[in-house]
């Protein structure tokens, strides 16, 4: 059935990824099918007794409030092929994984992100001619000559050999999660990182990819306080929004006080 041309544009939400992934910061937007029904959000007040507020400071005062609360969301996103399975020419990649899809992408947002491959191949070759010019000198590890890496040791196939010891331990690098914002219309787009993650699979294909699915998916807003890195692209954007977002706050509470000036003057002669 065709709308009413008088109703109302519907925006619909989403989480948009600043993936790094690539050359430059690559936005990915996952966009909600449907826009979940209900959201709840909570604030938690800071309190000397809980874990950010253990300085050791002596008693604090009862209005103490040193940093912007805590804000979280949680959400049900709904996601459903029906409607492309009808039309598998338009839509093929739905046609063949059904919403496994964009599964996996809510999913790759708790992972951290690696390397592309032309990197990896870039890194090896860079090591491969520095074991060589370093062959004269040293140590080799499975037939490749060592790379240095300042006076720490040499570098190879993720293991680092220390130079004072001779032995060979395993290089784990730090991975991160990339920035993600929630778009929930003009008034709120946070940045945010997923901190809870389930989904029930509710009907399959006869190759077994989920076709309907319910994500639950908890979100906590990144004050600039936990973006100590200011010089990254993203983390800029990040705090800007921020910023924005709670100018906006601050901005709808003055007019909630204004129009609720009738109201205080009827309070007067009971005051």
């Amino acid at each position: 059935m065709p709308t009413s041309p008088l109703s109302p544009k519907l925006i619909k939400g989403a989480l948009v990824e600043l993936s790094t992934r690539f050359i430059g910061v690559v936005p990915n937007v996952i966009v909600f099918q449907y826009n979940p029904e209900t959201m709840t959000r909570k604030l938690e007040p800071w309190s000397s007794g809980s874990e950010e507020g253990k300085s050791g400071a002596g008693p604090e005062s009862a209005t103490a409030q040193p940093h912007d609360p805590p804000e979280t969301f949680d959400l049900a996103v709904e996601f459903d092929a029906s409607d492309y399975l009808e039309f598998p020419e338009r839509h093929p990649v739905a046609a063949v994984s059904g919403v496994a899809d964009r599964i996996s992408a809510l999913e790759l947002l708790l992972y951290p992100e690696i390397k592309s491959s032309g990197e990896e191949l870039f890194g090896s070759a860079v090591a491969g001619l520095g074991g060589a010019a370093l062959a004269s000198g040293g140590a080799a590890f499975g037939g490749v000559g060592a790379m240095a890496f300042g006076s720490a040791g040499a570098l190879v196939g993720g293991f680092i050999m220390d130079k004072k010891t001779d032995l060979w331990t395993a290089q784990v690098p730090r991975g991160t999660v990339p920035m993600v914002f929630l778009v929930w219309g003009p008034g709120r787009v946070v940045p945010v990182r997923l901190t809870s993650f389930s989904v029930e699979e509710q009907a399959y294909s006869p190759t077994l990819y989920p076709i309907r699915a319910k994500v639950t998916i908890g979100l906590k807003v990144l004050a600039p306080r936990y973006l100590p890195c200011r010089k990254k692209q993203e983390s800029g954007l990040a705090v800007a929004a921020y910023n924005l977002y709670i100018r906006q706050k601050r901005g709808m509470a003055a007019g909630a006080v204004v129009s609720n000036a009738h109201s205080f003057k009827d309070m007067l002669p009971f005051l």
